[in-house]
Formats: C-alpha cells, sequence, structure tokens
C-alpha cells in the first residue's frame, strides 16, 4: 500500500497509525471504546471496595491455582538454576522433559509416544495455540471452535486470513459440540477442530463415543483435531481421558498438555503437544522461529513433577472438595447446579433477576449485580445462553477457612433475592 492510499489519520495520531495491520485493527488500533469484560468486572470490584470498604470481596473469578508448586519440584528448580549446563538456548526442547511427558502419558493414560518425534514441549499451552494454526491455516480456511471457550486458535486462525466457525455448547447437548450441524461447505474448507476436555468452562467431559465419533469425521471430512488437556488431571467423574486413547487419534491430531492446572504450576509456563509426529515436527518447525524454548532448569524441573503422580492427585483432592462444597452451597442458595466432569470452574445458569423486580438481561448484568451489591464475584459468559462461571481457585489456607468461606457466600447470596425465568 502506497503513502497515498493509507488510510488518513488526526493531528494527534502518531505517523505510524496507518500502519497497523488490519488483524489488529488497523487505523483503528487504540481507538475502540468498547469495555471488555474483565474490564467490566475489574471496575466492578473497585466500586464495590470503594463503597463496602469493610467488606471482604468473595472473589469465584479468579482463574488460576491458589497455590505454589510443589515444595519437591521447587527444589528440583532451586538446585537446576544453578547448573551452568542449563544456561544456554533450549530451542526445542531438553530430552529429559520429553522422556517425562512420554512415561506420564503412558503410566496415566496407557498411551505410547517417542519422546524424540511425538512429542514437544512448549512456554505453557497458550503459545501452542497460537502456532498450530500457523502450520494450517491459509486464507479461506475454517477452524471449528467450541463456545464458550479459550479463544486463542481462534484469534491466530483469523490472523492468518482465516474463518472461526463456532460450535455452541449446549446444555441439551452435554455440552458436547453437535457435528453433524456443521454444513458440508464449512467441512469442504476445515482444516482443524479444537476440543477441550475437560472443558473451561463448563467443566464437562467427553465420552469414549464422543471421541470415537471425532476421530471418524476428521478422517472422513480431512480435518485435523487439536485437543486441550490443560484440566485433564482435574478429571472428577472418573478416571482422566486422553483424546489419545482413542483408536486412531495420533492418525489425525495432538493433544496440548499444561502443567498449570493440574500441577499448581501457574506462570512457570510449560506444556507440551503430543500425537502424531507429523503435525508434532510442523509445530516444533513454527516454534523454532518463534521462540529459543523454555529455560532449561525449568524443563527439568517440570520433569521431575511430571514424575510424580501424588502432585496431581493432591491438587486434584483439593479442587474437588472445594467444588463439592460450592455445588451445595449454591443448590441451597437456589442455583440449578451439579458436580462437574473436571475442572476447577463450575458453570451455573445466571440469575434472570431479583425479587425487587430488576431484570437482568444477561450474565454480566446478574454479576455486576452480585459483585457491586453483595461482594461476589463471578465472570459471565454469554457466548450461549447467560452462564456465571466460579471458579475455587479462591485464596483459602484450611479446611476450616474454606468453611467459613462458604458459610458467608451462603449469607450473602440468601439476601440477594436472586430469581430464574
Amino acid at each position: 500500500m502506497s503513502n497515498a492510499t493509507k488510510d488518513p489519520t488526526t493531528a494527534a495520531d502518531p505517523y505510524f497509525q496507518s500502519l497497523f495491520a488490519e488483524r489488529i485493527g488497523g487505523v483503528g488500533y487504540g481507538k475502540d471504546t468498547e469495555i471488555y469484560k474483565f474490564e467490566k468486572i475489574k471496575r466492578a470490584k473497585r466500586k464495590a471496595l470503594s463503597e463496602h470498604p469493610d467488606r471482604k470481596l468473595l472473589d469465584f473469578g479468579i482463574g488460576e491455582n491458589d497455590s505454589m508448586a510443589a515444595e519437591s519440584v521447587r527444589k528440583v528448580m532451586e538446585s537446576e538454576i544453578n547448573c551452568p549446563e542449563n544456561r544456554g538456548y533450549a530451542d526445542n526442547g531438553v530430552a529429559e522433559f520429553k522422556q517425562a511427558a512420554a512415561r506420564f502419558m503412558q503410566r496415566q493414560f496407557g498411551v505410547t509416544l517417542d519422546p524424540a518425534t511425538e512429542i514437544n514441549h512448549c512456554i505453557g499451552s497458550k503459545p501452542a495455540y497460537a502456532m498450530l494454526p500457523a502450520c494450517f491455516i491459509n486464507p479461506g480456511d475454517v477452524t471449528l471452535m467450541t463456545v464458550p471457550g479459550y479463544p486463542v486458535a481462534g484469534t491466530h486462525t483469523r490472523y492468518y486470513g482465516g474463518e472461526v466457525f463456532r460450535l455452541p455448547l449446549l446444555e441439551e447437548n452435554n455440552f458436547l459440540p453437535d457435528l453433524d450441524s456443521v454444513p458440508d461447505d464449512i467441512y469442504r474448507r476445515a482444516k482443524m477442530l479444537v476440543l477441550n476436555y475437560p472443558n473451561s468452562p463448563t467443566g464437562r467431559t467427553a465420552t469414549p463415543d464422543f471421541f470415537e465419533k471425532v476421530v471418524a469425521l476428521a478422517k472422513e471430512k480431512q480435518f485435523i483435531v487439536v485437543q486441550d488437556a490443560a484440566h485433564i488431571m482435574l478429571t472428577f467423574d472418573g478416571k482422566p481421558m486422553s483424546f489419545l486413547e482413542t483408536p486412531g487419534a495420533k492418525d489425525v491430531g495432538v493433544e496440548v498438555h499444561s502443567l498449570s492446572k493440574g500441577y499448581d504450576m501457574i506462570g512457570w509456563r510449560m506444556g507440551f503437544v503430543c500425537g502424531h509426529e507429523r503435525i508434532v515436527s510442523a509445530f516444533a518447525d513454527v516454534k523454532d522461529n518463534s521462540d529459543s524454548g523454555q529455560f532449561i532448569a525449568t524443563q527439568k524441573a517440570a520433569a521431575a513433577a511430571l514424575d510424580d503422580d501424588a502432585i496431581p492427585q493432591q491438587v486434584n483432592q483439593k479442587y474437588r472438595r472445594r467444588m463439592e462444597m460450592l455445588v451445595a452451597t449454591l443448590r441451597e442458595c437456589g442455583f440449578e447446579c451439579e458436580m462437574p466432569g473436571g475442572t476447577y470452574f463450575l458453570y451455573a445458569k445466571a440469575p434472570s433477576g431479583n425479587q425487587a423486580g430488576e431484570t437482568f438481561a444477561k450474565a454480566e448484568d446478574a454479576t455486576r449485580y452480585l459483585i457491586e451489591q453483595f461482594g461476589i464475584v463471578t465472570v459471565p459468559w454469554d457466548d450461549a445462553g447467560p452462564y456465571l462461571r466460579f471458579s475455587v481457585t479462591y485464596v483459602a489456607e484450611t479446611p476450616a477457612e474454606e468453611e467459613a468461606l462458604m458459610a458467608e457466600t451462603k449469607k450473602r447470596l440468601g439476601d440477594a433475592g436472586l430469581t430464574w425465568a
């Protein structure tokens, strides 16, 4: 584009305002006045604290573990950080981590993987969802994505000129996507299907039958599958299940794992992509042109974590206990909810109003009401109906503090006069 055809800017704009790429807003970048959901939550929290300084916020909106990584993992990190051999670039990862990931997949799921060719580390799972579209998406291609959900793969699909086809997760379908509803012209252009089970935010787990259908459909329609397994070790309704356990799954896709949720390693930025050798190789090639690998000491500490099954067991037990208490408390207060199959998120229908006659058109309205009037923080989702997402990652040092928090939650919600249509 020549200077003569660039979009006009105002005198107050920097000279490069017209140079911003269309994928992030073009000439309008930085001028959008739309207020995003989480900024609205922050503003409501500030208002609540300002108007009720003596009332503690009960924050069920936090989306990250509230505990530090296990002491044993931190000790490995402390030791490895002083080793001269760990000072260099890691590039596509060290063998110790890949081998530990392979042992983890075999031990937990009975999935056999070649650590050298079928596993590659990532600096947390988020970059993996940013990079995998680069391996497959050309302009006009389609990524199938469930909503509500984690948007990163969709964002990067659009960055590459692709399109996102949204698959709503509805209660009547047990929060599984209706893959039969996808039009044939979409399937003809589809390159990727991104799944996430146990699902954030709905908390549902997939069934073996569903995964078998996905594998068969991927082969028939010729797209790859990317399964987000970030919450897999926080499965509550049975043994954790990997997509790669499904017969033929490794022929059609990859699974992305994270140590954040199941190992209390939020912020350590460690995960891995595993599955079909050619897809893992393509990911590694893109990654090699995007980053130089996670710090080797971090990889070795993460390897020690993956080899210690007691860590995810303890994390699971803690969040299961909290979730059972939260479900019981909310049910007593009128919410229709049940124990999720997994994750530390509870997805519950948002109230439609209160007994004073106020109505909430969206979950976002209910969220602001609960924050500002009662100091109870949740996250709203309106993508597939109005729902509130409660998280059990609130800060509480002991089970007694957890029980006290539930008692206070019950008291405040009892005063809220919530109603449901």
